[in-house]
């Protein structure tokens, strides 16, 4: 089998598992999707998702975040690690936003790159999930699967990883296929005592069956 062969059935039972996709992180708009996801680097959704009530109800946009302590920031934030630079880099985000944006998450690549706390993929999954810009977001779970399916020969160079997955998958399904591999790899494809045997792609696709690339 071909690779685009391989990922168009991976796709499939993909779509099968998961025909709808929640956005994983709980947020009311752009900015606190944005404060969302910077802080689910090195840290899980869930914990996430504990934290940001208490954040958002000391501020949820940011002109209100511009106008507290970092320290105060730090202090909710703590649970999710690297909280140092993590709140530095909400306070000082807000402050660009009002400075140089109206105060509102620029819906550009290059903009939110530019922000600090904000790299390629935290700028992709707010374009994805924000704003709806076909993007395909490379966590520790994608490069994992995308590896182990085969559908990549990189483990950890994320730049060509997201080539890879680009090439076979069509870019309206980028937005729903990435967080559809994400789900997948939680339930069905963990990192550890994970039995091959069992899992539905693995059986198929796993890193022991060859293709034609």
């Amino acid at each position: 089998m071909t690779r685009q062969e391989v990922a168009n059935d991976i796709r499939d039972i993909l779509e099968s598992y998961y025909p709808v996709t929640p956005i994983p992180l709980d947020h009311t708009d752009p900015y606190t999707l944005l404060i969302a996801v910077l802080l689910s680097a090195q840290c899980t959704d869930a914990r996430v998702n504990l934290v940001t009530p208490h954040l958002f109800e000391l501020a949820n946009n940011p002109l209100d975040m511009s106008k507290q302590d970092v320290a105060d920031i730090k202090a909710i934030i703590r649970p999710c690690g690297l909280s140092p630079r993590k709140s530095q880099a909400i306070y000082d985000l807000s402050h660009i936003l009002l400075d140089k944006h109206d105060g509102v998450v620029p819906q550009d690549w290059e903009a939110l790159e530019a922000l600090p706390g904000v790299g390629h993929k935290t700028a992709s999954v707010v374009m994805a999930q924000a704003f709806g810009v076909p993007a395909f977001p490379v966590d520790t779970h994608i490069m994992r699967l995308a590896y182990r399916w085969k559908l990549t020969s990189h483990k950890s160079n994320v730049a060509k990883i997201e080539a890879d997955l680009k090439k076979v998958f069509d870019p309206q399904l980028w937005n729903k296929i990435h967080l559809q591999i994400i789900f997948f790899g939680r339930e069905h494809c963990p990192a550890k005592r994970h039995d091959p045997v069992k899992c539905p792609i693995c059986s198929k696709y796993g890193r022991r069956t060859m293709f034609v690339t």
